[in-house]
């Protein structure tokens, strides 16, 4: 406790950086390291999931569209996201090391917030390919190339990178001179730089611009992406076929709800009214683990050209074995 328990490190007269953040998790909550060990079970199957998806896509060489590299993106950025936040919130509360380093605290804020951002927009790239296979399906090969996509993702990716190293970078410009105790399960934007003392203002703004390009601009162009889809699809006049053209949307729209509408909703309730701690670190905690679990199984383990895929793959597999066996019986010369 000693060295922790310093306050800070007196960098000027006025400016004060702490040594530490105390995350304080959740309060009052009897068993809560059940809830923990939830979430380790959690991880391990996504880290299982995406990894097994990457790695399909990887290697089966029908599957190297631009519609996989797509699904590609996000299955690397949950196993990617989930990594970054999961095993420290494990070894912060299942073994009670909740101090962490100032420095450390920034760079966890900012890879967890980093790895959101990228999962958003990479929903939003989604919608983008859906959009133009149901409303210009002629069209769709000419305008969903593998050198597009590959651009879209690699702007998205640098944007990202961008923006949230502003926002991190702007927290090391305050001075923290009360309390160090961090009211989150992770070193949370906001959580964090409440905590200074002096002029957050500049915070203030940076965070609600983070806000709306995290989560409200893609939930907005996703929504219009589907109001033009649903548009485009009262033209047809065969039920059968809309019917069809709608089930290949359901798997996004599932994995925008469950990604948007938890972590929108807390903000929300945040801001405009009081909303408990417990609460918001439960939701919180969710928001950013079940996605990921999820999206591999939604968006592409139940569709036919994975499955295809992965029966192709056992089948090669399988005759691989027999020929390694059926060598092995060969008598030597």
């Amino acid at each position: 406790m000693g060295q922790q328990n310093k306050a800070s490190t007196i960098l000027n007269a006025t400016f004060v950086r702490p040594a530490s953040f105390y995350l304080n998790g959740f309060s009052n909550i009897p068993h809560e390291k059940y809830y923990y060990v939830f979430l380790c079970f959690i991880y391990i199957m996504t880290v299982l999931g995406n990894s097994f998806l990457i790695t399909l896509i990887y290697l089966v060489k029908t599957l190297h569209t631009p519609k996989y590299m797509i699904v590609f993106n996000l299955a690397l950025t949950d196993l990617c996201g989930s990594t970054a936040l999961i095993p420290k919130v494990l070894d912060t509360f299942l073994f009670d090391r909740r101090y962490i380093v100032y420095e450390a605290c920034l760079s966890y804020m900012f890879f967890v917030w980093f790895f959101a951002f990228v999962q958003s927009w990479t929903l939003v790239t989604m919608a983008y390919d859906r959009i133009i296979a149901i409303c210009f399906p002629l069209r769709y090969h000419n305008i969903i190339t593998k050198s597009a996509v590959a651009s879209i993702l690699l702007f998205m990716w640098v944007f990202s990178l961008s923006l949230l190293a502003a926002a991190v970078g702007l927290i090391d410009r305050l001075s923290f001179c009360g309390s160090s105790v961090v009211q989150s399960f992770f070193c949370d934007h906001g959580p964090v730089y409440y905590l200074a003392c002096n002029d957050t203002s500049l915070n203030d703004t940076m965070a609600y611009i983070v806000f709306v390009v995290i989560m409200i601009i893609p939930l907005v162009l996703i929504a219009l992406t589907y109001v033009s889809i649903a548009i485009s699809l009262s033209r047809i006049a065969s039920g059968v076929e809309r019917l069809k053209a709608l089930k290949t949307c359901t798997s996004h729209l599932i994995l925008v709800a469950i990604f948007f509408l938890p972590l929108v909703g807390t903000n929300i309730a945040a801001v405009i009214s009081y909303i408990h701690p417990n609460a918001r670190i439960f939701n919180s905690t969710l928001t950013h683990t079940i996605p990921a679990l999820l999206n591999p199984i939604i968006y592409s383990l139940k569709t036919e050209e994975v499955l295809n895929s992965i029966r192709k793959l056992s089948k090669n597999h399988k005759k691989r074995l027999r020929n390694k066996t059926f060598c092995e019986k060969l008598p030597s010369l």
